[in-house]
């Protein structure tokens, strides 16, 4: 059974900055694309970032320089660092994980396993 545990969600102030992190068992990140979604209320889960078994990352545009999707192989654990966080970045955060290669941009029903979700709230 695939499990993905997410930690490190919470609130700050417009500015700030959160490290979210996503811990696989019976996954490994090193072999397939993975990767964060986000999800506000009234609105459809959207890709934040997608990172393939070569550590190469693809960003929305709306967090790109601001946010840095990584891992560790080692400790198979997904991370996603973001910095000068903005009120439009509230919204629930889902890492994700597919049994394919990043080969191709893919759509969240080729996502396999998600993690139960994290909330990142961010005032102004």
């Amino acid at each position: 059974q695939v499990q993905l545990v997410e930690s490190g969600g919470g609130s700050v102030q417009a500015g700030g900055s959160l490290t979210l992190s996503c811990a696989a068992s019976g996954y490994t990140y090193s072999t397939y694309c993975s990767g964060w979604f986000r999800q506000a209320p009234g609105k459809e889960r959207e890709k934040v970032a997608t990172i393939d078994s070569l550590a190469r990352t693809s960003y929305a545009d709306s967090v790109k320089g601001r946010f840095t999707i990584s891992k560790d192989n080692a400790k198979n654990t997904l991370y996603l660092q973001m910095n000068s966080l903005k009120p439009e970045d509230t919204a629930m955060y889902f890492c994700a994980a597919s049994r394919l290669i990043c080969a191709r941009e893919l759509g969240p029903n080729e996502y396999a396993y998600w993690g139960q979700g994290t909330q990142v709230t961010v005032s102004s």
